[in-house]
């Protein structure tokens, strides 16, 4: 892949030049394993390594399509694909969020409200008190206002009240959050980060429609995780939510590289997880393969590529000001590519090798899960894993499919203690400065 910023356009892309060209391409060295293969963050962005280059230096970055990006930042913010059918009627989510969802309970479990779709009056009432915030009354004016990240309500005026009758989910609910510039899980939207702070799991517990079994499992998930195959093969491994941008030239997406573009991943999670309206069939998952259809119209298939289009223009960002040391970030480029011999994998651009390789589990060291969690490479369409691009990889902790590292520096730990690498304490306090200057 080449970082040729003629060929982007929209300022998302600009961006992604401009981080590029603060980080050029870094050399490829043989010698050991790398040490970064498995780095990871997000539903499954473990890493896999081999001996060898495999960067992808000869392809081109495609360039985007400006009416097509706007169109899918409409589809990612606001479109359900119909899945109201499974949040309100299986699972009657939109009486729940009548009965006890108030802000400051949808805040407490991660939800984000969007500081810029909320009128000049409303802003002065969170300020003043004067708008309750402990009634679920204040989230449905919120929903009516489109203002709660992710989540698609239709509000009705029954009788003189506004009522909730309908609720769905779109994408932004786990890849969007907000930057807290009014208030804590208030304030300006941030597409494409991912929501640590989501408890998904708990939100779905809340339904009436499941088993005290399936809430036992949902509540065990925890904040800014999330397991994508439960409801297909029942087994209970969640993910760390990933991040959605910093993807533009990358044909494997997701941690096992199942599909060979965004698009495949979005009918997955828009299908089978969401449950908007359409068909997935990939008979390679886990042992049993997937197979979903839901409804008898298709709502996804043409609102693809245009959301392929939105996520690919959203940039990695930048580290903030102060948060690295930039002498010690230059010596640990050095460890990057030297004795780390992270290049080897983390490649060209991107700093991956995943357009042209997947990396077997031996070769990786996010695994073996804890005790009783399944393999998430087991449960993929591959079985392998793709390197991480490490761009914008200061902001996503914890680390690792399973988020198994909550630091950058225990991924360092881990990789030079599990890959003998012999990493002086210097050079990995290095290694980790010049990871959170990514």
């Amino acid at each position: 892949m080449t970082a040729d910023p003629s060929e982007w356009s929209g300022a998302e892309a600009a961006a992604t030049a401009a981080r590029l060209r603060r980080h050029p391409p870094l050399p490829r060295c043989g010698g050991r394993w790398l040490a970064w293969c498995a780095l990871a963050a997000g539903t499954a962005l473990m890493a896999g390594c081999g001996s060898g280059g495999g960067g992808d230096h000869n392809e081109s970055t495609p360039a985007l399509d400006p009416a097509l990006v706007t169109q899918g930042k409409d589809v990612f913010r606001y479109d359900t694909f119909g899945d109201e059918t499974q949040w309100t009627d299986t699972l009657k989510m939109d009486q729940v969020i009548s009965a006890a969802v108030d802000p400051t309970t949808a805040l407490s479990v991660g939800l984000k409200v969007d500081s810029q779709a909320l009128p000049a009056a409303v802003v002065q009432g969170i300020k003043d008190g004067s708008v309750d915030l402990k009634s679920p009354d204040t989230t449905i004016a919120l929903l009516k206002l489109n203002a709660v990240l992710g989540l698609k309500g239709t509000v009705e005026t029954i009788n003189g009240k506004d009522v909730l009758t309908r609720v769905g989910t779109t994408c932004a609910l786990c890849h969007s959050t907000v930057d807290d510039s009014f208030a804590p899980g208030i304030g300006k939207r941030l597409d494409g980060w991912p929501n640590r702070d989501l408890d998904p799991g708990a939100i779905i517990a809340l339904s009436p429609a499941l088993s005290a079994v399936q809430k036992a499992v949902y509540n065990s998930w925890g904040p800014g995780k999330y397991d994508p195959r439960f409801n297909q093969d029942g087994l209970n491994g969640p993910q760390v939510i990933p991040p959605a941008y910093g993807l533009l030239g990358l044909h494997s997406i997701i941690t096992t590289g199942d599909g060979t573009d965004l698009a495949y991943w979005n009918r997955y999670v828009g299908v089978t997880q969401m449950g908007g309206h359409g068909t997935f069939v990939d008979p390679r998952i886990g042992t049993r393969g997937v197979s979903v259809t839901n409804g008898t119209d298709d709502l996804i298939t043409a609102k693809l590529p245009a959301l392929q289009e939105y996520q690919l223009s959203l940039a990695a960002p930048p580290p903030p000001a102060g948060s690295f040391d930039p002498a010690a970030a230059q010596r640990g480029r050095v460890v990057f590519n030297g004795s780390g011999t992270c290049a080897t994998c983390h490649s060209g651009p991107l700093l991956t090798d995943g357009n042209s390789r997947l990396h077997p589990v031996s070769e990786t060291v996010g695994e073996p899960e804890a005790p009783g969690v399944p393999s998430w490479v087991a449960r993929s369409a591959t079985k392998m894993y793709r390197t991480t691009p490490l761009a914008g990889i200061w902001q996503h902790p914890p680390y690792f499919h399973n988020g198994s590292a909550p630091t950058l520096a225990a991924v360092v730990e881990r990789y030079n203690m599990r890959k003998a690498l012999g990493l002086s304490p210097a050079e990995m306090a290095d290694l980790t400065e010049y990871l959170k200057s990514l």
